[in-house]
């Protein structure tokens, strides 16, 4: 049957919440806005529309939350938030998260991410620790990836600024996009650092231990255009036109998305057989135009020898977990909160 000219051209959209649509449709228009052709970004625009919540040692939603400062200079700062929960209850697991925003934009104190960590750390219960990191173009890879190495060591060495109750033994790596990409690639580096060593576990790190790593819709890509990039193209926060920019603002001068930093399962990925890497869980939407990266993503983990969950939410877009309205949004907190458990029972 012939199809009509309407029908060629239309796109699948997901269904959304009038407000999640509307603040997808700002977000989006705000970010192209700001992202300038010769490859800058207007930050005026961006931390004048960047909405932010304050820590406060006063629970909010039963949790309360503290920022600690590492380098001013390089804004490698951080946000620790605790469960308000009895003693007895005993230790608590800390899950080190990383926010996304295509390595340019948003920081721990972004309102939609100050909830997402207040959330995970009320229901799982756990410390959570939201790390704030340089932001591309005025920071290229592997500045990102440095940081979030730079703060594992910071905290093994400084544990006073958590909780009493908190193990940094049982320590979670996390992040959502271009969050999930940096802790896939910290969990890299601190596997890397045990080659050779007797250490067991992590080597190089004392007192942490990374026992599990939750990547939330990974943000990774590669010069092919995927059967999910081209169906929906035009899609927002993360159409093939976005990505495109993101990552030539992150990437190397002079290199294409086939660097291993971008297509991370691709023909210049990094061998992860002989690494401590840690069990995972990869968070996918059926209407996220980066889907197939991320189940390739999986694949590779599995065929790495790794341990590895695939979490599908077919109809859910790129960063639907912002909106707590949404029935899959607490969906997948209560599978992080169960994934975690599972690990901390073995």
């Amino acid at each position: 049957m012939a199809l009509s000219k309407g029908s060629e051209t239309a796109k699948p959209k997901p269904v959304m919440p009038w407000k999640a649509r509307i603040s997808i449709t700002f977000i989006s228009t705000i970010t192209d806005a700001a992202r300038r052709s010769n490859g800058t970004i207007n930050r005026r625009l961006t931390n004048l529309l960047d909405l932010k919540a304050h820590a406060s040692s006063s629970p909010v939603n039963g949790v309360t939350s503290k920022d600690f400062t590492i380098d001013a200079e390089n804004k490698l700062w951080f946000r620790v938030f605790a469960p308000a929960v009895s003693p007895a209850a005993g230790t608590l697991p800390v899950v080190v998260y990383f926010h996304g925003g295509g390595f340019a934009f948003l920081s721990p104190d972004s309102l939609g991410y100050d909830a997402v960590c207040r959330r995970i750390c009320r229901h799982v219960p756990a410390v959570v620790v939201s790390v704030n990191y340089r932001l591309t173009p005025e920071h290229r890879y592997p500045s990102q990836y440095d940081d979030g190495e730079l703060f594992l060591h910071f905290l093994d060495e400084n544990r006073m600024v958590l909780p009493e109750n908190a193990d940094v033994s049982k320590c979670f790596l996390a992040g959502d996009s271009a969050g999930a990409n940096l802790a896939h690639n910290v969990a890299v580096r601190v596997g890397k650092m045990g080659i050779g060593e007797k250490q067991v576990g992590n080597s190089g790190l004392r007192r942490i231990r990374i026992v599990g790593l939750v990547a939330i819709q990974p943000f990774f890509g590669g010069e092919e255009r995927t059967e999910a990039e081209v169906r929906f193209e035009g899609a927002p926060l993360v159409s093939t036109e976005r990505t495109d920019w993101m990552w030539k603002a992150f990437l190397p001068e002079g290199s294409d998305r086939e660097h291993r930093a971008c297509n991370v399962s691709g023909p210049n990925s990094e061998d992860l057989s002989g690494l401590d890497y840690p069990d995972s869980i990869v968070v996918v939407g059926g209407f996220d135009p980066l889907q197939d990266w991320q189940r390739r993503y999986y694949e590779w983990l599995i065929k790495s020898g790794k341990k590895a969950q695939l979490v599908e939410y077919p109809k859910m877009f790129h960063a639907f977990y912002i909106f707590p309205d949404l029935a899959e949004s607490s969906q997948m907190i209560t599978q992080i909160k169960d994934f975690i458990n599972k690990k901390l029972a073995q």
